[in-house]
């Protein structure tokens, strides 16, 4: 698979979906943009323990680009690939969908993110990626 901003890749599961609500906004009435960095990082660590059974933890998250204000009740669906997988990393891109809740099933590409998480023992030391058997 390979996310892109040109069409919405309606046959892939998100990592998340999740609808905006009221209490995610700013004072311009759209979703704050930490509420969509929060899920982009959930989606990012939720695709990183498809090969990496431990813990792992955000060390950063480059290209954050704001496309498109996601509005109140819009469905909005994380989308994830793993970029790569490195000795203690795993680098996974984010692709943002907003499904408008009054557009009549319109999805918008609204932000994209490549996040960068290490694995971590008990005393959040870096440790190598255990690969998972699908892997």
């Amino acid at each position: 698979m390979t996310l892109s901003a040109d069409a919405f890749p309606a046959d892939e599961i998100p990592a998340i979906k999740r609808v905006m609500m009221p209490r995610d906004t700013n004072a311009v009435g759209t979703i704050f943009g930490g509420v969509i960095l929060s899920e982009i990082d959930l989606a990012a660590a939720t695709e990183a323990h498809r090969h990496h059974a431990g813990m792992v933890v955000t060390v950063s998250m480059d290209k954050v680009d704001f496309k498109r204000p996601v509005q109140v009740g819009d469905l909005v669906s994380f989308f994830t690939e793993t970029l790569r997988i490195g000795r203690t990393s795993i680098k996974v891109k984010v692709a943002v969908w907003a499904c408008r809740r009054f557009g009549e099933g319109i999805h918008e590409y609204v932000t994209e993110a490549e996040v960068t998480m290490v694995a971590v023992d008990e005393t959040f030391q870096p440790v190598e990626v255990v690969r998972r058997e699908e892997d």
